[in-house]
């Protein structure tokens, strides 16, 4: 092991802490620079026998979060000290209590926020999770807890290549599921790219590979070509009195590979892979107009997709994304996506408007902006009895998704996630106006609750004092606000039927000679195997409860020894915590193949794993492991929510055994194409075929076949010879 040179790395942390202070110097007011002092010698001394992964002082990762909060997101003082004691409360013997008496209340709680929690939790739901939802309270009272924790997951995400392979697909798939969605809700754009570009280099290494490879080959034609583009721009711009930035950026990794995946096109085939953005300098009360001008100006030269204009300047995003987008034919007949914003503008779109907010001063409407969306996160907090999971799903669903604006009768506008239906809309409203919809108009038509509705709609909700929620209302709707409503209705119903109820068992237990006391009803529902005694009360009043079962429990009271014993099933938990522990405990790897372990596994539907792929297996309870590819649609969230199920795969030689997997063709419908994809098929690879389906659509043909293949390697020969078949365009692998 080599030795540690500790005054070189002494040099190295002051140093560090030097490019710190610059990057917040800015923003430093009177006794500022003595406080993040204080903090980082507290940090220094906390973590001074600590390490990382990587072999390198601890000290770094706070410094290193500490600097992102500063320069990548603008944060002021307090974030700073904050980041550099991030991690003191839960690595170090320092406390809160100690945190406050050092730093005051505003720090020690949003150091709270960003510590994780300890202790024990139900094995069945995700520690991420719970951590993830303790994140999110604190934040509804102070937005600084998730941009810190955000600067802190994009360091770790920069320095994951020291971490062992089960631990970056766990951190990743988080990252990806959870992280790069909230960046991006709260409009870091910067931030969200990296954490999302990362996130697939370890979850998808060959794609992520592949694409930094092309990307690199195809820069120098890109180059020669934006320059073509800008050059005439630049010198209207100037004539026209504009002070101007133009120029070319590439499209992330990530959103090249998600078009590659959901469109099933090749890299060749994607006609953005930058965008050219002009930015100007002008006053906030001329922008609107200004961006106009210079999207008169760049149509002028360059034909616009009249289906591609994009306006976010006149309507803002939800998440304070502010620009105008056109695409435009540019030369050599290539389309090309433009983006024209304010100074102002970019700023937010890069850095967030949340930091801006609190911390530079913003407009009052940007301020409301921010407070409606923490207000929603407030809604979504209401109701603690909801399963950390639940939590997470409806999160992401009401917060993280692509938004619609609706309107009321009166030409009031309304936000509401993709996908809201018009129940939805009624509880935006107001709950009561909620409870008692029965329908409603959308642009003047009647339609059922569970319409979805679509942008731009107007929207009259028509009420009856005698409606009340029903149980599948909770089908119809996808907003968290009107989920919780509609169950604390339901809810408050239950227990006025299950008042009923027990008035109702108190007659009937009377009538049978048996105590109506608490004991009793409590072992009655115990007899019925029952959760609750509010259930058994609920049961009685439905009348689901039958004398028998009453005159069977007096029996059981009279003479218990008559009644076998019955064990009570293990809960799911239990068995799948036991199932968890008895497979980690059978080996370190689940070797697929014929000499693995005693162990109950499936190749799972979802993504048809075969060997050469790399994989991980998933612990259910009754279909035993499943094994999936860790590129599967679904890795990401499994990865993410169930780390603790998860188990390291590997694949034994498998050269005797076919597996199945699948492929879709698409090309030009040339006589005798099909004829000559399947000799290449059986004759030529003597590959066996499951199926194999074929359409044609005015002279383009689309095919999907199964195949039985020995390996992801003998899979990629087939695709390659497949390709060089005349009239076949494109070839990819289904996952399903």
């Amino acid at each position: 092991m080599a030795e540690i040179d500790l005054e070189a790395e002494k040099k190295e942390i002051l140093n560090r802490y030097k490019n710190l202070l610059k990057a917040c110097k800015r923003r430093l007011q009177k006794g500022d620079k003595e406080q993040i002092r204080k903090a980082f010698e507290v940090s220094v001394d906390a973590h001074k026998e600590m390490r990382r992964k990587s072999g390198e002082p601890y000290i770094y990762h706070p410094i290193a979060v500490a600097q992102i909060c500063a320069e990548e997101i603008g944060l002021g003082t307090t974030s700073i000290v904050c980041a550099l004691l991030h991690d003191t409360v839960e690595d170090t013997d320092i406390t809160l209590d100690d945190i406050q008496g050092m730093f005051g209340e505003k720090v020690a709680k949003i150091i709270d926020g960003l510590t994780k929690i300890s202790g024990v939790f139900d094995q069945t739901s995700s520690l991420q999770a719970e951590n993830f939802r303790k994140m999110m309270l604190t934040l509804s009272d102070d937005v600084r807890v998730i941009l810190i924790k955000l600067a802190d997951r994009l360091h770790n995400m920069r320095t994951l290549e020291s971490m062992k392979r089960d631990k970056q697909m766990k951190i990743a798939s988080e990252t990806l599921y959870l992280y790069a969605p909230l960046a991006h809700r709260l409009g870091l754009n910067s931030i969200k790219s990296e954490l999302e570009d990362l996130g697939l280099k370890y979850t998808n290494t060959e794609m992520f590979d592949d694409i930094v490879l092309k990307l690199k080959e195809s820069e120098p034609e890109r180059k020669i070509f934006i320059q073509k583009f800008i050059e005439p721009i630049k010198e209207i711009l100037t004539e026209q009195g504009f002070k101007a930035k133009i120029y070319g950026r590439p499209k992330s990794i990530y959103s090249i590979y998600n078009k590659i995946k959901n469109k099933g096109v090749e890299f060749g085939e994607i006609y953005d892979l930058f965008a050219i953005r002009i930015i100007i300098d002008t006053p906030l009360e001329l922008e609107k107009t200004d961006c106009w001008r210079v999207y008169s100006i760049i149509t002028d030269f360059y034909h616009p997709s009249p289906e591609r204009l994009r306006d976010w300047v006149s309507t803002p995003k939800a998440n304070g994304y502010e620009s105008l987008h056109t695409t435009v034919m540019g030369p050599d007949g290539k389309w090309v996506e433009v983006q024209i914003r304010t100074t102002r503008m970019d700023d937010i779109a890069e850095m967030g408007y949340a930091a801006h907010w609190k911390y530079k001063g913003a407009t009052p409407d940007r301020e409301g902006q921010l407070e409606d969306w923490l207000k929603k996160i407030r809604e979504l907090l209401e109701s603690p009895e909801e399963n950390a999971m639940d939590f997470i799903d409806d999160f992401k669903l009401n917060l993280f998704a692509e938004e619609i604006f609706v309107f009321t009768p009166s030409g009031e506008m309304r936000t509401l996630p993709f996908g809201s239906t018009a129940l939805d809309f009624a509880f935006e409203i107001h709950s009561k106006v909620g409870s008692h919809c029965i329908g409603a108009k959308v642009n003047h038509k009647l339609v059922p609750l569970s319409y979805t509705l679509k942008g731009g709609d107007q929207v009259e909700i028509l009420t009856s004092t005698k409606q009340t929620p029903k149980e599948d209302w909770i089908s119809y709707v996808t907003t968290a606000k009107a989920k919780s409503k509609i169950k604390l209705a339901l809810k408050e119903s239950h227990r006025k039927i299950a008042d009923e109820g027990r008035e109702i068992l108190e007659r009937k237990f009377t009538k049978q000679k048996i105590e109506f006391t608490i004991q009793n009803i409590q072992d009655f529902a115990n007899f019925l195997k029952l959760p609750s005694s509010q259930e058994l009360f609920y049961r009685v009043a439905k009348d689901a409860i039958e004398l028998k079962d009453i005159k069977d429990f007096a029996s059981f009271k009279a003479h218990p020894e008559k009644f076998a014993a019955k064990k009570p099933e293990p809960t799911i938990s239990h068995t799948l915590e036991q199932l968890v522990a008895d497979t980690r405990g059978k080996a370190d790897h689940l070797v697929i193949g014929d000499d693995m372990q005693k162990l109950d596994y499936n190749l799972s539907p979802c993504c048809n794993p075969i060997p050469g792929d790399d994989v991980f297996g998933f612990i259910t309870v009754g279909e035993g492991i499943k094994i999936h590819r860790v590129n599967c649609p679904n890795a990401i969230q499994l990865l993410s929510n169930y780390a603790y199920r998860v188990v390291k795969a590997k694949w034994n030689s498998q050269h005797l055994i076919a597996f199945l997997a699948g492929i879709k063709i698409t090309g030009t419908d040339e006589l005798g194409l099909v004829n000559n994809i399947t000799k290449v098929i059986s004759t030529q690879y003597n590959v066996n075929m499951r199926s194999i389906s074929f359409d044609t659509d005015n002279g383009i043909f689309e095919g999907t076949i199964m195949v039985y293949v020995h390996s992801t390697e003998h899979l990629t020969q087939l695709i390659n010879k497949l390709k060089k078949v005349n009239g076949v365009t494109n070839i990819v692998r289904l996952d399903n």
